[in-house]
């Protein structure tokens, strides 16, 4: 459809005779009202709504397995969402429905994330220092099992690959509806044990004296955890480091409280993205997709994690 101008007023008009039920004004482009409700809009909403539910998941991940590095993407989350997902796509997978691709990209997750658990536990408890390098093992895998569904896909190749970079192109209003619900899904769980988070960053034995069921929490979170970031990655391709940078730079201003840092860091990463799409679609001379933008932006903030965790500040 290309590049299209559309004054601020028009869109004004446009929303509130939708919102409204009245009728848009003749003189307005009959293409406009088109172009805003069913092109614009979905895709902003859409993307909004993936950055809060990934930096929500950053929350929960780096919450329960105590490492600042967790993130969907570092813990190879949302590389097995995108293995589930590509898997669906190039053998046509259609028993679902629309749901699918979803199905598939949160079965990917889950045994990412299982995966990733077995390699870094000891006993049965996590090794925060192996985390990460278990999910950098796990993605270089499902990395490689990716590029072979690409080399199978022969024509869909293309389409594959601009997916797996991430875009909010062509999004619709059930994309809207089904990220939505799945993300206030999970920041209402989120919410109800957010206290039982603040106890939990004290160790495990002292949120077992307190009372705290560790074990079931962090059960329950991390398959909530790993639904949303299926759902987005299923509905928006691989968008790294949003779960990342956002819980840490929300801590500068609301603390450690997982209270104040779950919905702040959901109304941060939706705002992140949201700048970070508009940017990509409407600045740039020609579409850059959002997953190499933020992969751009994140890669050296995780460098500076990274290195100040190894200085110990």
């Amino acid at each position: 459809m290309g590049y299209i101008k559309i004054p601020t007023s028009d869109v004004l008009q446009v929303l509130l005779a939708r919102i409204f039920g009245g009728e848009v004004s003749p003189e307005i482009n009959p293409l406009f009202p088109v172009v805003i409700l069913d092109v614009r809009l979905p895709r902003i909403l859409t993307a909004a709504i993936v950055g809060g539910g990934l930096a929500i998941a950053g929350v929960v991940f780096q919450a329960i397995l105590l490492n600042p590095l967790a993130d969907p993407y570092t813990l190879g989350v949302s590389s097995g969402a995108a293995f589930g997902a590509a898997l669906a796509l190039v053998i046509n997978i259609t028993m679902l429905g629309s749901f699918s691709v979803g199905l598939f990209a949160f079965s990917g997750a889950m045994l990412a994330l299982l995966s990733v658990l077995y390699l870094s536990s000891v006993d049965g408890r996590f090794s925060s220092n192996t985390l990460i390098l278990s999910g950098v093992i796990v993605a270089a895998i499902l990395s490689a099992g990716i590029g072979f569904i690409k080399h199978l896909a022969d024509e869909q190749v293309s389409v594959i690959i601009f997916w797996l970079m991430g875009s909010f192109a062509s999004k619709t209003w059930s994309d809207v509806l089904l990220t939505l619900v799945f993300t206030l899904l999970t920041f209402l769980v989120a919410m109800f044990y957010s206290r039982d988070l603040n106890i939990m960053s004290m160790g495990v034995r002292t949120s077992d004296s307190l009372g705290v069921d560790t074990v079931g929490t962090r059960k329950i979170l991390l398959t909530t955890a790993s639904l949303i970031t299926a759902i987005c990655v299923s509905v928006s391709g691989i968008i790294g480091f949003i779960g990342l940078i956002i819980p840490h730079l929300m801590r500068f201003i609301t603390g450690p409280d997982n209270r104040k840092l779950i919905p702040a860091s959901a109304l941060a990463g939706a705002i992140l993205l949201l700048m970070a799409d508009t940017f990509s679609r409407a600045v740039l001379p020609s579409e850059v997709p959002i997953g190499v933008l933020t992969a751009l932006i994140g890669g050296p903030f995780f460098c500076y994690i990274f290195r100040q965790r190894q200085l110990g500040k």
